[in-house]
């Protein structure tokens, strides 16, 4: 296993025709088959970085910026954007282009936490990161910090760390009644 892997050594994009059988009752391409997708090129974006077997431990943010219809192109692209001890945050893009106008749209963009596995199911560790421009830089700072978030937003509301009370004039502006009993 390499010690350290530049972003273009792992990156990885699908394009696939959206078809009928991807429809939702509305007639636009559904989420859930662009999350399964997204899960897929995640997958193999990390694997291919670690040279591992990779599961999913989270996925952060996922905003649907425009519908997908059907008949369109749609091109996944991932790349690592951060690697700590044995995971790795891998950032998906979607576009959808229509095939007979050319048009192109940013769908969606997401970022997918990766623990590389060995045969009996432990995290091992994952080659480094190396970072060639300014926006590797940020995008590495970018995941770093959004981790750390994570964990601090995490912790401020564990139930056995919550404090009710501070948060009650918040909820007053909120489309929520308190009926708090003792």
């Amino acid at each position: 296993m390499q010690e350290f892997k530049t972003v273009k050594d792992s990156q990885v994009s699908i394009t696939e025709l959206m078809l009928p059988s991807h429809s939702n009752f509305g007639g636009k391409v559904h989420g859930g088959h662009i999350l399964n997708l997204m899960d897929q090129i995640a997958f193999a974006c990390a694997s291919k970085h670690s040279q591992r077997y990779c599961v999913t431990a989270s996925v952060n943010r996922v905003d649907f910026l425009n519908p997908i219809d059907v008949g369109e192109l749609v091109t996944l692209r991932a790349s690592i954007n951060y690697t700590g001890k044995t995971s790795m945050v891998v950032g998906v893009r979607v576009d959808s282009e229509n095939i007979t106008t050319g048009k192109k749209r940013h769908c969606n963009s997401s970022y997918f936490t990766m623990v590389a596995k060995d045969e009996n199911g432990n995290s091992v560790p994952v080659p480094g990161l190396i970072v060639t421009d300014k926006q590797g830089v940020r995008r590495f700072a970018r995941s770093k910090y959004r981790k750390l978030e994570a964990k601090e937003r995490d912790t401020k509301f564990e139930s056995y760390n919550f404090k009710a009370d501070q948060y009650l004039a918040e909820l007053q502006n909120e489309n929520c009644r308190l009926e708090l009993g003792s």
